[in-house]
């Protein structure tokens, strides 16, 4: 194949990785109360759709999780790691301050020498990472990408908080994306708004040995919805208009696992039916970055996405941060 016929990037392959300790939300609702926070299966269900999450264990870090979701993607798409010329791992909770996880991850892959970095948009990460990666493919930079979305939530969490602690789970997603003579990503658009910084944060941050701040996540909830479901209508109907495309071509959504009422919220602006929606918030909870490409393997392997359909990808988080990604699967 001509290289300079290859100005398309398309998936090859999909992987992802769940912890295995599942907790349900009657586990939940057992831990919290021994701290004395009341809550319940139905208060949480009815809020936000989720009914369990996964935690990884103490000795987990997030290269770990990224590593078994890569090796899966790489043996979808039938490459090795030695193949692989670009790593992106989109995450907010890292190994360590530096270097970065996508350091680590190649380390341990085994993938020597190409360009390897963390790129930090949280719950929009992978959107963000895979927007990056088929610009650098269009570019000529690379050829065989391998994008991760990698997170350990449940080490942010304020367990007192039952708005917050309830909502997030840990996991990790990955997709091969190649050069191609092909179209496969066919439109993206990224967004951020910096005066938002403070609805969705972890205000804190390390100097002199200690933390200053606070190291735990907190959320003004209802901000955070009202803005979800508009940048992600807009964002969603800019990449159509990209693309010319309309959302009726659209074969599967696949938003940012969040909260059931904003997919369904963002489906109905829409005017998409929910059953074009995957979702697995309801199994997985919140997984931020790794979100979007845990529910793209989920569908994948269950069968419901297949090759020649169209997808529109979604994301959105602290930052705050939007965007969306629509492409031929």
């Amino acid at each position: 194949m001509n290289p300079s016929t290859l100005r398309y990037a398309r998936i090859t392959g999909t992987g992802s990785h769940l912890p295995p300790r599942r907790l349900s939300n009657d586990d939940m609702v057992a831990m919290l109360a021994a701290r004395g926070v009341e809550t319940s299966d139905s208060w949480i269900v009815e809020r936000t759709g989720i009914r369990a999450r996964h935690f990884a264990a103490d000795d987990m870090r997030c290269s770990d999780l990224a590593l078994l979701a890569a090796r899966q993607a790489l043996q979808a798409a039938g490459r090795r790691a030695d193949e692989v010329d670009l790593i992106i791992v989109a995450t907010s909770t890292p190994d360590m301050v530096f270097p970065s996880t996508a350091c680590i991850l190649q380390h341990k892959l085994g993938a020597h020498g190409c360009p390897a970095f963390d790129l930090q948009a949280v719950c929009s990460g992978f959107v963000y990472a895979l927007s990056v990666a088929d610009a650098m493919i269009r570019a000529g930079s690379a050829r065989c990408a391998l994008i991760v979305g990698s997170e350990i939530f449940s080490r942010l969490l304020d367990f007192d908080d039952r708005g917050t602690c309830v909502l997030f789970g840990d996991g990790a997603g990955a997709v091969v994306l190649e050069a191609s003579h092909e179209p496969g990503i066919l439109a993206t658009d990224l967004h951020a708004d910096g005066r938002h910084v403070g609805i969705l944060c972890v205000p804190g941050s390390v100097a002199g040995g200690r933390v200053q701040g606070s190291p735990l996540l907190t959320m003004d909830g209802p901000a955070v919805f009202k803005l979800a479901v508009g940048v992600l209508e807009s964002a969603a109907r800019a990449v159509l208009e990209k693309a010319g495309r309309q959302a009726a071509q659209v074969d599967w959504l696949i938003p940012h696992q969040a909260n059931i009422r904003i997919m369904q919220g963002t489906a109905k602006k829409l005017k998409m039916p929910l059953e074009r929606v995957i979702a697995t918030v309801d199994e997985h909870g919140n997984t931020s970055a790794a979100s979007v490409p845990l529910a793209l393997d989920v569908a994948v392997r269950d069968g419901r996405v297949q090759p020649g359909q169209t997808l529109l990808l979604e994301g959105v988080g602290g930052g705050f941060t939007w965007g969306a990604v629509l492409l031929d699967f």
